[in-house]
């Protein structure tokens, strides 16, 4: 493929260079090869890599929610054991072929709720998940769906997102109380579920109300989801309303919210999932794991009843094997509609899974991540002896293109409907969090033509939008890309023009490419697409670099992974503390003197995803231009709350409190010198060992605002952790790996 100058970029901005590619190499054993706009070839082949050899280099950082290897074979003995000792139903009022009561699912909560133990929380979901596709199995659907605390996947963009205000207001017209009672109980108690469950045990009732179903809860919550327009406020509320009305139907007695923190209550469950935070230290890996394990126990049961024989527990390994083959799927096809479908209309046979369920254009895959270095020694010692290629990370925004072509025999997974579609057939741009972005990109839908070969009729396309200045030809800052409008935007109005740097292709033509090489891989890139390639003033604008192991089977692609096989260096990775931060932020404090009349200085905090906590890490009050503390203060008033959720882990001293308390919905990215233990702030005070003391950040400077990312998108306590344990200053000995959901 030609090389093509910055000046014979598109008018419109929106182009398709392939990711500068600076060097190849061999560690140890070449020369790196440097290039110019080009790719550089690579004369020598890698030898095929033994079985034992691809699992090493497959090795991955272990990620928080997974269970240990050990753990994981513990938690399959530990479940066949409970099995073997009873084969009794946990809830014995619920019949088959009846709906699966709310009860049952809100009674499963609770227990999860009274335990910390992994194995326990498992076995739970598990022994709860098998009774549902004994008894209901056309609820199963939305009962891993609520479990997830998910209405959908996210790309449908269906979400609650109901502010407590709302909520408050349901819980008291439907309980006959004040809005004001109401209020003050949450001001007293903290947490809004239980206010829902005092309030909804003091009400008397006439009539007992109809128990509630997953069926119905489920429905009545999507219902809540899709109101719009006018009036839409009040409508919410008359469904929340209509939930609450009929929760704890069966509970009988009063219910004393002191007591195992509220007990099994359908109000206090409803109210949180209205929320959006279970707070069960419920991981949606472990649903997925329970899950596998209910499919091997039933399709056990259900071969045997086919053959008139008695069932037998299945082996650990098939269990094993089953939780293989279901994170496998999911991990290409994250659609819990697509698979549970699937399953059920193959007997449950997970084995046929691999065969119906792969990737598809309009489905949206987690992406693969890169693991952060702190030095050029680390990348060269990981790739030592093997094939790898260099490329220019630039610091845009993830993306993720799915095509296919009106002419195609392959069907669009997806009915999400796409703003602006391609002309040449149905398209999406998706964000690395699964997000529809195709409202906020339609010049990128539009410019598909210029980019697509004649011959290529559907893909799936990882890459990255970075702002692009059409005069200048050069890249710009991500701060300009984040002034975007993120709907309805037109491309006549489009102010912000964007260059797509593709550097995987994920899906061609029909055929998942996730499980070739590298090398293959962008082999077929260059052969789908026509792009241009900028000219080497363009390497400036590039934040950094991207390592990737180039042949082999650890050169396939991962998704939802951070990989050692990938690799990011920083240019300022080289000075301090190597990756930045992303933190969310809990309160303010008011300023002084010149910022008397805005926030002068903010509490951030890390996100703990095992006990579904905010861990404060630091006040920030550098890094600030006036404008954007006039800015901040103005979105910030906005999310005031009037006290701390009871997920925000800080410090109890008096002193220590900010002024102003938000809700958790900002996230910032924050540059170090270094990180210290502080007796003040709660991040990582349970990995790092120092009695109760917290990490803490010195010197916090305040970069960009990351609204690309959630707040559970944050940096978590563990990654917080490993930073600290990485400082020269700290002891030697090597703390937990990290699967933290940086960047890239």
């Amino acid at each position: 493929m030609d090389d093509a100058k910055a000046e014979d970029l598109e008018d419109d901005g929106t182009s398709l260079p392939v990711r500068s590619t600076p060097k190849k190499s061999k560690a140890a054993k070449a020369a790196p090869t440097k290039v110019k706009g080009k790719k550089a070839v690579v004369e020598e082949e890698d030898e095929e890599a033994s079985p034992v050899a691809a699992a090493e280099e497959n090795e991955v950082e272990e990620d928080e929610d997974d269970l240990k290897p050990e753990d994981a074979a513990k938690a399959r003995e530990n479940l066949l054991a409970t099995l073997k000792g009873s084969g009794k139903d946990p809830y014995p009022d619920w019949k088959a072929g009846d709906p699966v009561p709310y009860a049952a699912l809100c009674t499963t909560y609770h227990k999860i709720e009274m335990t910390t133990k992994r194995l326990e929380i498992v076995a739970l979901c598990s022994l709860f998940l098998r009774q549902v596709l004994r008894l209901t199995p056309e609820d199963l659907l939305p009962t891993v769906l609520l479990m997830i605390n998910k209405l959908a996947a996210e790309y449908t963009g269906i979400e609650l997102g109901i502010g407590e205000s709302l909520i408050m207001k349901a819980i008291g017209e439907s309980t006959g109380r004040t809005l004001a009672i109401v209020k003050a109980d949450q001001k007293e108690i903290g947490d809004l579920g239980l206010v829902a469950v005092k309030s909804r045990s003091n009400q008397r009732t006439m009539f007992k109300p109809k128990p509630l179903t997953v069926h119905g809860v489920f429905k009545g919550l999507t219902d809540i989801a899709l109101i719009e327009g006018h009036g839409s406020q009040a409508h919410k509320v008359s469904g929340i309303m209509k939930l609450l009305s009929a929760a704890d139907a069966a509970a009988g007695a009063k219910i004393d919210i002191t007591k195992d923190k509220g007990g099994p209550s359908e109000a206090k469950y409803i109210v949180r999932t209205l929320e959006g935070k279970l707070r069960l230290g419920l991981a949606e890996k472990s649903v997925l794991v329970a899950l596998a394990q209910a499919v091997v126990f039933h399709a056990t049961d259900y071969a045997a009843a086919l053959e008139g024989k008695k069932a037998k527990l299945p082996t650990s390994e098939a269990l094993e094997k089953g939780e293989s083959i279901l994170k496998s799927v999911y991990s290409e096809l994250p659609s819990y509609e697509v698979i549970i479908p699937a399953l059920v209309s193959n007997e449950f046979k997970l084995d046929k899974l691999r065969e119906v369920c792969k990737l598809q254009p309009g489905i949206p895959l987690k992406p693969m991540l890169a693991k952060p270095t702190k030095s050029i020694t680390e990348v060269l010692d990981r790739f030592d002896g093997k094939e790898f290629t260099c490329e220019y990370k630039y610091d845009g925004e993830r993306a993720q293109i799915h095509f296919v072509a009106h002419d195609s025999p392959l069907q669009y997974a997806t009915t999400v409907p796409s703003s602006g579609k391609s002309a040449k057939g149905i398209a999406n741009v998706f964000s690395r969090n699964s997000e529809d972005l195709s409202k906020k990109y339609p010049d990128i839908l539009a410019a598909l033509p210029n980019w697509i070969k004649d011959t290529t009729k559907s893909f799936v396309l990882d890459c990255e939008s970075v702002a692009w200045d059409v005069t200048e030809k050069k890249v710009l800052p991500f701060q300009q890309l984040m002034t975007r409008k993120r709907k309805d935007v037109k491309v006549e109005d489009v102010k912000v023009k964007v260059c797509v740097f593709a550097f995987d292709l994920l899906f061609l033509n029909g055929e998942a490419l996730v499980n070739k090489s590298l090398r293959e891989r962008r082999e077929l890139l260059h052969s789908a697409f026509a792009p241009n390639l900028l000219e080497e003033s363009v390497k400036a604008s590039c934040e950094g670099l991207m390592v990737k192991m180039l042949d082999g089977p650890a050169s396939s692609y991962e998704p939802s992974r951070r990989s050692q096989n990938w690799l990011k260096v920083k240019k300022d990775y080289l000075a301090g503390v190597g990756d930045s931060l992303d933190l969310v932020v809990l309160g303010a404090y008011f300023g002084r003197g010149k910022r008397t009349s805005v926030y002068g200085a903010f509490l951030l905090a890390c996100w703990n995803p095992k006990d579904e906590k905010f861990e404060s890490v630091c006040n920030i009050g550098t890094g600030f231009s006036d404008e954007a503390l006039a800015d901040l203060h103005a979105k910030l008033s906005a999310v005031v709350i009037t006290r701390p959720k009871p997920f925000y882990a800080h410090s109890a001293g008096t002193k220590d409190q900010p002024d102003v308390w938000f809700e958790p919905k900002y996230v910032w990215e924050v540059k170090t010198a270094d990180l210290t233990i502080s007796p003040r702030y709660r991040a990582a005070a349970n990995e790092v060992g120092s009695d109760g003391k917290g990490v803490s950040l010195r010197f916090p400077r305040f970069i960009k605002e990351r609204e690309d990312k959630t707040a559970e998108m944050a940096t978590t306590s563990r990654a917080v952790a490993e930073m600290y344990r990485k400082q020269e200053s700290v002891s030697k000995s090597k703390g937990p790996s990290v699967d933290d959901d940086f960047e890239y």
